[in-house]
């Protein structure tokens, strides 16, 4: 595609497709009896809905942009981060996951009341509204700097159009909202990647071709897996690098403040097929999103360094996008784009409105003197106005970061995420399996992983932060140890209860009941068979062969997918 062309075409899809977003939510919001629906889907989404949920709310435009700017520039080494990711989904199937919906709880804040008491709980839940915020934040300046890439649009006006649209469905349809979308969205973005990644590969003239082309570019060095040191600034993508991201994203992934995730679903085991789904389909990503970027670089480098953004680096996967795909599909990418940033947003927003409404909200109600408990439908009606707040909130600091100050999102979100997610993380990780430790330890832990920052500064590099940051959490969580001797029986027997919980598989007949499994399928098929019908229309815009070929591969998959669970679910 010339991409100088006109565009309309591509604006109409993307209006067409934000419109069934907002219908599905809508259509979810029916699903919706109390706050426990609204929340985590009254523990009733299938695995394969919560898998795709998960897999979508772990990716984001960062994927595309921060995280394909670094593979602009350094080519290989961004695979790291996703090798932490996998690792992370692994553990997850193996055990955790299983553990986590095993907790039968509706927020993260709320099982650290149990493991570790209230002022856990309250200093937990105020870090991570603010930690989800800026997340959601970031997400969505990613999303921005995608789009402006694409239509040549300021930042600062597409950020608030696409933060309204994630507000409405989130607010209207919550939990359930946020799974159907995010699985909706992921059948479109998963088979649009795969064909922009071959395409790629094609006009590089295979895998060979890549290698040949970046040993031409005088790029093997740059490109290299793991980089010797003076390569990059800062000693960034060597050994102690890569270790030190592997360290924060297995963290990350396997914290007890991403258990909600696992929480909406029916029981255990469907837990753990979530987990494993996500994992496979995260390894496919993988091998996937680092191609276009590196693309950019070897075909369209002076199109890419002209971008009128804060770091031009993180355009490639735009401009690949834009260069390579037939009229149309260029529409269809930044659909996928929306899809990965929308899936990310809407999660932490409902994340945040669970935790202030069955966190936050409770104590602060205790402490000025109000002991009755909310109605359901008062409950439920907080948590939508809650949603509102933060989505606009989000959408104003997104807006607020998209001014820049010369970083790029892949340094600002990794600065962060070592700052203060590692601290956060880490005894979130080790109290599932350290059971012997004080009620103190989670925050002693945290209050010296916060430390290691201001006291080491921060211009060195960040991997001698976040290793200094691991060991010192490990140290402190483990030494504390020493100081269960002195906790009373009460803490004692709380403690063993939430283990004994925790390890206790559910029985969903009994404790939850009513699964409405072919509801799922059925509505999720449709929504899904007709965005493939709508692609179809896409082989009236005028294209090469060849283009026409990709829109016809895309429509075809995703239409022979929402057929056969559409006539699963209405058959059974």
């Amino acid at each position: 595609m010339d991409p100088s062309q006109n565009l309309t075409i591509e604006y109409v899809i993307i209006g067409v497709y934000l419109t069934l977003l907002i219908a599905l939510g809508a259509i979810f919001g029916r699903f919706n009896k109390d706050s426990d629906d609204y929340f985590k889907s009254g523990c009733k989404g299938t695995w394969w809905l919560v898998g795709m949920s998960t897999f979508m709310s772990g990716i984001s435009a960062l994927t595309f942009t921060g995280n394909g700017g670094a593979a602009f520039e350094a080519g290989w080494s961004v695979l790291v981060i996703y090798a932490g990711n996998v690792i992370g989904f692994i553990i997850s199937g193996l055990f955790l996951a299983a553990w986590y919906r095993q907790l039968r709880a509706t927020t993260f804040p709320e099982v650290l009341r149990e493991r570790f008491g209230p002022v856990t709980q309250q200093v937990y839940a105020y870090f991570f509204l603010i930690w989800f915020l800026w997340a959601g934040a970031i997400w969505l300046w990613g999303l921005g700097i995608f789009t402006s890439a694409i239509f040549n649009i300021p930042v600062g006006l597409i950020i608030p159009v696409l933060g309204v649209v994630v507000l409405i469905y989130s607010t209207t349809g919550g939990r359930w909202a946020v799974m159907a979308t995010d699985f909706v969205q992921g059948m479109v973005m998963i088979p649009a990647t795969v064909l922009l990644a071959g395409v790629c590969v094609w006009n590089l003239g295979g895998v060979s071709g890549i290698f040949a082309r970046i040993q031409e570019a005088g790029l093997v060095d740059k490109f290299a897996l793991i980089k010797a040191e003076g390569v990059f600034p800062g000693g960034a993508y060597t050994w102690s690098w890569a270790v030190a991201i592997l360290i924060l994203q297995v963290a990350q992934n396997c914290s007890l403040a991403l258990s909600m995730r696992y929480f909406a679903v029916k029981d255990g085991k469907a837990a753990s097929n979530a987990a494993w789904m996500t994992c496979i389909l995260m390894a496919v990503g993988t091998l996937l999103w680092f191609i276009p970027p590196v693309t950019a670089r070897l075909l369209f480098e002076d199109q890419v360094m002209a971008a009128d953004i804060t770091k031009p680096a993180e355009a490639a996967f735009a401009v690949a996008s834009l260069n390579l795909l037939p009229s149309g599909m260029v529409g269809i990418m930044i659909i996928a784009m929306f899809a990965a940033t929308m899936s990310s947003m809407d999660t932490g927003l409902n994340v945040n409105a669970a935790m202030l409404v069955r966190d936050v909200m409770p104590a602060l109600r205790r402490r000025f003197g109000s002991t009755r408990a909310l109605s359901t439908k008062a409950e439920l009606r907080a948590s939508q106005g809650v949603t509102v707040f933060f989505g606009a909130a989000m959408t104003l600091l997104a807006m607020y970061l998209a001014r820049g100050d010369g970083k790029g999102m892949f340094e600002v979100v990794l600065e962060a995420a070592t700052f203060l997610s590692l601290p956060l993380s880490m005894p979130l990780v080790l109290c599932v399996f350290i059971k012997k430790v004080p009620g103190w330890a989670a925050l002693a832990t945290v209050g010296a992983g916060l430390l290691v920052t201001p006291i080491m500064g921060w211009d060195g590099p960040f991997q001698n932060r976040a290793m200094t940051i691991f060991a010192t959490c490990c140290l402190v969580y483990l030494g504390s140890g020493y100081f269960w001797r002195f906790a009373s029986a009460e803490y004692r027997a709380r403690v063993e209860t939430f283990f004994q919980r925790m390890h206790t598989p559910v029985d969903f007949e009994k404790e939850v009941g009513g699964a409405n499994d072919l509801s799922q399928l059925k509505i999720l098929g449709g929504f899904t068979a007709t965005i493939g019908v709508l692609l179809f229309l896409l082989l009236l815009i005028p294209n090469p062969t060849s283009g026409r070929l990709l829109i016809a591969a895309l429509a075809g998959s995703v239409s022979l997918c929402g057929g056969v669970m559409y006539l699963k679910g209405r058959r059974s």
